[in-house]
C-alpha cells in the first residue's frame, strides 16, 4: 500500500496542525483518494466500510471550504443514528480546533428541541444530524438552507435500511441546486444508486478495493473492555501468557507514547515506534527488540511496516485498526516459521461491530474471552513458581536451605507450610485490587453478524404467509392472540424475555400503531434508532399487526427507548409505547 501523508494533500496549515496533534501519521486509503476529489468541488460517491476514516475523508475538505466569517449554515451531514451524529460532530470539531469561528452542532431526536433551536440561532456553519430531526427543523424554519454549499450522506445504506429513504430525498430536494453532494456507503443497493443519479451531477466514484488476504494461523481472541481499563487488561494478559516478545498496535503516535509510559511505569520493558522517531532512534529501538532487551514493541501501523522479527509470540490490537487489511498485517507479525502465535483485540462499545466486519472480511474466527480476574492471574503465577520450584528440587542441593528452615521452625510457632506459603507470596508480589465487575463473556461475532445481517428487502425476514418480521429471518405461525406457536413470553419477574432460541436480555415493547396506519417495519426501526440513539442493528424482532406492533429491544435500552419515544409521531400518528405483558 502506498503511503500518502497529510502534508502531501495541500491542506490548510490549521487543519494540518490539528491532524498532527491528533497523532495520525498517514491518510487511510479512502482519505487519500477522496480528499483530492472533494477539494476539486466534484460530487462524489465513496464506497468504504465503517472504520476506514470516512469522517476525516469528508470533514477535512469540508473545513477547507467553510467560511468562518459567515455565520449562516453552509453544510449538512446526515447520519443514521444519534450516536454517529455526535461522534462525527466531535471528530470535525477536533479537526477544526485551530480554525476559530467555525461552529459544529449535532442535531438528533431525543434531545430537547428548544435547546437545539437556541444553538442554531446563535449561528452555525455545519450541522450533523439524523434525517428526521433535520427535516423537523427545516419545517420549523430553524434550519435555513439558502447558503448550504455541501451536503453529505454518511452511511447512506444504513439510513436506507432504517427507513430514511424518503427523508433523504426530501432533504436533498430542498437544498440549493448549486451545491456539492457527497455520499458514503459501504454497499450500493439500487435505491442508493438512484439517489446518486437523481441528486448528484456527474459524480466521481471512489472505491476502496479490498484485496484477497491470507490470514495466518494465529489464535485470535477479543475482549470487551472499558476505555480506561485497556492497560490493566493488557498487563493481566502479559502476566497470564508471559510472551517473551510481543507487539502492541495503536492508531496514533500519541497513544503509542502514552501506552509505552504506562507499561514502563508498571515495570515492563517496553519501547515505542512511530513516525516522529529519527532513523537512529528507530534503529536503536529495533535492535533492542530483536535482542530481547525490549520485550514489548508498541507501534503505529505505518511505523511497523517492513519490520521482520521472527519470534514474536503475541500481538495486541490495543486500538482496533482503521482498515481491515491492517488487522491481517498486524497479526501476521506472529506465528512465523512454524511457531505458534496469539492475537488479542480490545473493543470498546460500538467497536465490536467493526471487529465483526473485520472477521467477516478476513474470513477468520475471533473468539470472545472474559477479562482474566486477579484470581486467574494469581493461580497462573503460582503454577509457574511451583514449576520452577520443582526444577530446583530436582537439580539443586537444598541441604543448607533445609537446615535454615528447620532452625526457623524450632525458634518460632510457624510450621514449614507457613514459611513456604510466605515465600510463595513474596515471589508472586503484591496484587492490585480487582477493578472489574464480574466479567460477562462477550457475544460471539458470528452471532452478532447474524443479528445484523441483511439489506432493505430482507432485513426483517418477511414471509408472505403472515405478518411476522424477524431480523434473523425467523418464521413463526401466529395464534389468534398474536403469539408464536412456541410462545415468546415476556418474563416480568426477570425484566426480560426468553425466546424459543433461548436468548435472554431482550424486552418486548408494545406500540399502538400497525399496518392500518400505513406504517412499515423500517419506519418503526428508524424512529427507535433515530430518537433513542441505539444502533438499529441491536433491535430484535418487529412483529406487525393491523392495529399494533411488537418490537424487541435490548433489556438495558428499554427505558431509554420508551422515554425517547414519548410524544413522537410516525407517519403523522402519535406513538404510545409500553412494555408488553
Amino acid at each position: 500500500m502506498e503511503t500518502i501523508k497529510f502534508e502531501d494533500l495541500q491542506l490548510d496549515d490549521r487543519i494540518l496542525r490539528a491532524v498532527t496533534e491528533m497523532g495520525f501519521e498517514a491518510a487511510t486509503p479512502i482519505q487519500a483518494q477522496a480528499i483530492p476529489v472533494q477539494m476539486e468541488g466534484r460530487d462524489m460517491v465513496g464506497q468504504a466500510q465503517t472504520g476506514t476514516g470516512k469522517t476525516a475523508a469528508f470533514g477535512i475538505p469540508l473545513l477547507q471550504k467553510v467560511d468562518p466569517r459567515n455565520k449562516k449554515l453552509q453544510a449538512i451531514a446526515l447520519c443514521p443514528t444519534r450516536e454517529l451524529a455526535i461522534q462525527v460532530a466531535e471528530e470535525i470539531r477536533k479537526l477544526a480546533k485551530y480554525m476559530h469561528g467555525i461552529k459544529v452542532v449535532p442535531i438528533y431526536g431525543g434531545q430537547d428541541i428548544m435547546r437545539q433551536i437556541r444553538s442554531l440561532k446563535d449561528g452555525v456553519q455545519i450541522v450533523i444530524g439524523t434525517p428526521g430531526r433535520v427535516m423537523d427543523h427545516m419545517h420549523r424554519k430553524t434550519i435555513r438552507c439558502d447558503y448550504v454549499h455541501t451536503v453529505i450522506l454518511d452511511e447512506a445504506d444504513e439510513m436506507l435500511d432504517m427507513g430514511f429513504l424518503e427523508d433523504m430525498e426530501t432533504i436533498l430536494s430542498q437544498l440549493p441546486e448549486d451545491r456539492q453532494t457527497l455520499m458514503f456507503s459501504a454497499t450500493m443497493p439500487a435505491e442508493i444508486q438512484r439517489i446518486a443519479e437523481n441528486f448528484q451531477k456527474d459524480p466521481v466514484t471512489v472505491k476502496v478495493i479490498k484485496k484477497e488476504l491470507t490470514v495466518p494461523e494465529v489464535t485470535q481472541y477479543y475482549y470487551d473492555v472499558k476505555k480506561g481499563t485497556k492497560v490493566e487488561v493488557m498487563c493481566r494478559l502479559l502476566d497470564m501468557y508471559s510472551p517473551k516478545l510481543s507487539m502492541a498496535f495503536c492508531n496514533t503516535k500519541r497513544q503509542v507514547d502514552e501506552l509505552v509510559g504506562e507499561l514502563q511505569g508498571r515495570g515492563y520493558f517496553a519501547e515505542g515506534l512511530h513516525g516522529d522517531l529519527k532513523q537512529m532512534q528507530r534503529d536503536r529501538v529495533m535492535n533492542s527488540f530483536r535482542t530481547g532487551a525490549t520485550e514489548i514493541l508498541v507501534a503505529t501501523d505505518v511505523a511497523a511496516r517492513g519490520i521482520d522479527v521472527g519470534n514474536v509470540e503475541a500481538v495486541f490490537n490495543y486500538d482496533i485498526p482503521q482498515d481491515d487489511e491492517y488487522y491481517v498485517h498486524r497479526i501476521g507479525r506472529t506465528a512465523r516459521a512454524g511457531h505458534a502465535g496469539i492475537a488479542f483485540s480490545f473493543v470498546v462499545g460500538r467497536e465490536v461491530y467493526k471487529l465483526r466486519d473485520i472477521q467477516r472480511y478476513c474470513k477468520t474466527k475471533i473468539i470472545p474471552q472474559p477479562i482474566p480476574s486477579i484470581n486467574d492471574i494469581t493461580a497462573i503465577k503460582a503454577d509457574k513458581i511451583m514449576e520452577q520450584a520443582e526444577e530446583v528440587l530436582q537439580d539443586a542441593d537444598l541441604g543448607k536451605m533445609v537446615d535454615i528452615i528447620e532452625k526457623k521452625v524450632l525458634e518460632s510457632d510457624y510450621t514449614t507450610l507457613d514459611i513456604a506459603a510466605a515465600l510463595l507470596k513474596m515471589a508472586m508480589g503484591e496484587e492490585n485490587e480487582d477493578i472489574f465487575e464480574d466479567s460477562i463473556l462477550p457475544r460471539d461475532l458470528d452471532d452478532l453478524d447474524r443479528r445484523s445481517r441483511g439489506g432493505r428487502g430482507s432485513r426483517y425476514g418477511r414471509d408472505d404467509r403472515n405478518d411476522r418480521y424477524s431480523r434473523g429471518g425467523r418464521y413463526e405461525r401466529e395464534d389468534r392472540y398474536g403469539r408464536g406457536r412456541d410462545d415468546d413470553r415476556y418474563d416480568g419477574s426477570r425484566g426480560g424475555r426468553r425466546n424459543r432460541e433461548g436468548e435472554e436480555g431482550m424486552v418486548r415493547l408494545f406500540i399502538n400503531i400497525g399496518k392500518d396506519q400505513n406504517v412499515r417495519p423500517g419506519d418503526i426501526l428508524g424512529a427507535i434508532a433515530g430518537e433513542s440513539g441505539i444502533p438499529g442493528r441491536v433491535v430484535g424482532s418487529i412483529d406487525m399487526f393491523d392495529a399494533y406492533t411488537f418490537v424487541d429491544v435490548p433489556q438495558e435500552s428499554a427505558r431509554v427507548v420508551m422515554r425517547a419515544m414519548k410524544n413522537v409521531k410516525i407517519k403523522g400518528k402519535s406513538v404510545r409505547m409500553e412494555v408488553a405483558h
